[in-house]
């Protein structure tokens, strides 16, 4: 069942539809604000994806497929409450380029290779460690993006939203959001082909 129609059955009382849609979008919606809030505001994640259901499950009246397809509505939600979360902690400006997890490593990785049009590699012992570390210096170059640059790359690469659906969820002009998308890109590759340039010179 589309996820339109399992919002409007969960509107109408069908509580097992609103399952099937938290069990559909859990891992997506989560990831989506782990890395708009970047490894600094961690401690926030759960806090902030569980107020997003939340959020979902309280104005569920005010949906409707006439104005924003379900996946639209849900992410302006998500992205709404990590950008409040962030202007709170006094976050609008960049991240700190050295931002990992507490034990080095990522989260579960990105496929910004792919994004960035890397090809596949043999996957031999040092060519793997050398992407997780890679993968490891890519959320940290994705951190030092500007919030709204950093949104728009998320929604677009990981989510696979259109640069029409992110417009939606932002609430911001096609041009705005393909600008975001190419300022954003620039910016994450250049930052990308640094770190790893540091990391053959210090090998």
């Amino acid at each position: 069942m589309p996820d339109d129609q399992l919002m409007r059955a969960f509107t109408g009382g069908d509580t097992l539809a609103f399952d099937t849609l938290y069990a559909r979008h859990e891992s997506a919606v989560l990831r989506f604000v782990q890395r708009m809030l970047g490894t600094r505001l961690a401690g926030e994640v759960k806090d902030v994806f569980h107020e997003t259901w939340v959020r979902i499950v309280t104005v569920r009246a005010h949906f409707s497929s006439q104005d924003a397809a379900w996946g639209v509505w849900a992410y302006t939600i998500a992205h709404n409450l990590a950008m409040d979360r962030l202007q709170v902690a006094g976050r609008d400006a960049r991240f700190s380029a050295r931002d990992t997890d507490e034990d080095g490593d990522a989260h579960e990785p990105l496929p910004p290779a792919r994004a960035l049009g890397a090809k596949p590699i043999d996957p031999s012992i040092q060519d793997i460690e050398f992407w997780r570390s890679a993968g490891r210096h890519m959320l940290a170059c994705l951190n030092e993006l500007p919030d709204t640059q950093r949104a728009a790359f998320l929604l677009h690469h990981e989510d696979g939203f259109t640069v029409e659906k992110i417009a939606e969820t932002l609430d911001v002009g096609l041009d705005t959001v393909r600008n975001r998308l190419l300022h954003g890109r620039l910016k994450l590759q250049a930052a990308m082909e640094r770190r790893l340039a540091e990391q053959e010179d210090a090998a």
